[in-house]
């Protein structure tokens, strides 16, 4: 990981505030999705959210995998769990938390396309500028790793490995997530759990 990766830590309130604000668009829109998709596994918390927003409980899944780390990615995605209901001649609201290089969506949207859906439109939390496709909704812009709530262990673990295989301190690592927004308690605590778990 380049050491000008800058962390953005969101707390849940600001992430659910996101997605309301991101729910309020789309009824302006007029776009009514007859299913929400989510995206695994980022994709998954905000999608629950907004098929509550949004009063719409066709609520599905597919799942891609792309990364590999923080900032890391493989050649291309790859759909290991297609769609997990039908779309034909539905409109779809593909969700996932955030629009980075774009190549997920992408891929998602010409799945469902192939599977006969009438109109798709994408919905972000983040959309950062570099991303092959801009989604038809997006809260904020920006150029941080974003950490969100439901992986910031993983995160954690991430950084954890990589200290260790490039014999830094841990210690810079809570530093960066710290001024990132995570609470240093956490930080503290998860590193220690990381620690642990790998036996350093």
């Amino acid at each position: 990981m380049s050491s000008e990766v800058k962390f953005e830590v969101p707390s849940w309130d600001q992430i659910y505030e996101m997605v309301l604000n991101l729910a309020e668009k789309i009824r302006r829109d007029r776009f009514c999705p007859d299913v929400i998709l989510g995206i695994s596994r980022g994709g998954w918390p905000p999608a629950r959210v907004m098929s509550d927003l949004l009063g719409n409980p066709e609520l599905a899944n597919v799942k891609v995998e792309f990364y590999v780390g923080i900032a890391q990615v493989k050649s291309e995605p790859v759909i290991t769990q297609p769609v997990s209901t039908s779309v034909e001649s539905k409109s779809v609201l593909i969700m996932d938390d955030v629009a980075d290089t774009g190549e997920s969506l992408v891929l998602v949207k010409d799945h469902v396309k192939k599977l006969g859906a009438k109109d798709t439109k994408i919905a972000t939390i983040y959309f950062k500028p570099w991303s092959k496709i801009a989604p038809n909704y997006y809260q904020k812009e920006t150029t941080c790793w974003v950490v969100f709530p439901w992986e910031r262990k993983e995160t954690v673990r991430e950084l954890v490995k990589r200290c260790i295989r490039e014999k830094k301190r841990f210690e810079d690592a809570k530093e960066r997530l710290v001024r990132g927004g995570l609470d240093p308690n956490l930080a503290e605590r998860f590193i220690r759990e990381v620690v642990e778990e790998e036996k350093v």
